[in-house]
């Protein structure tokens, strides 16, 4: 079960994420190679990137959630013994998926907001609520991801076992 719902963050938020920074290596490329040659840029150029930084960046989060590939501070984690680790992780575990849940909360009433009164780019006009709402959904689907992490066992790194890049399914 952990397999599929890898393969699945991977194949929808992963890949959004690596699309959109594909995207935007590209419009820099053009946008550099226009103004350098052809002494015109990209138009709406940066506001094009500044969403595609929404997608990478929002879109990295459930997959960073998954492979536990956060910032971590554990300075203290060579004295605790794995018992506490554990219990550790599932409390850190609990407040990310209440942080992410509350974040994607207060996002999709910006996004109505934004819906509302139809706020749009300055430049080339795109509305912004799809992107808020994008922003939205991808803040809840890390908070699922940590919510998930809550009830069902991750192996904790510890200084003598380090965490694994993928989780590993029990054999039958």
């Amino acid at each position: 079960m952990l397999k599929t719902l890898e393969r699945m963050l991977r194949w929808s938020a992963g890949l959004m994420a690596a699309m959109a920074l594909f995207a935007i290596m590209w419009l820099t490329l053009v946008d550099v190679t226009g103004r350098r040659f052809f002494n015109h840029s990209v138009p709406g150029g940066l506001e094009i990137t500044e969403i595609l930084m929404v997608i990478v960046i929002f879109g990295a989060l459930p997959m960073v959630s998954w492979r536990n590939e956060h910032v971590v501070f554990d300075s203290l984690d060579a004295w605790l013994p794995d018992w506490v680790r554990g219990i550790q992780a599932r409390v850190v575990n609990l407040v990310c998926a209440l942080t992410f849940a509350s974040l994607g909360y207060l996002m999709s009433t910006r996004a109505t907001r934004f819906a509302e009164y139809g706020d749009t780019t300055v430049y080339l006009q795109l509305s912004i609520a799809p992107v808020a709402w994008l922003m939205a959904g991808l803040l809840v689907l890390t908070a699922l991801v940590h919510l998930l992490f809550v009830f069902v066992e991750v192996p904790v790194p510890s200084p003598h076992h380090p965490a694994p890049a993928q989780l590993e399914e029990p054999a039958p």
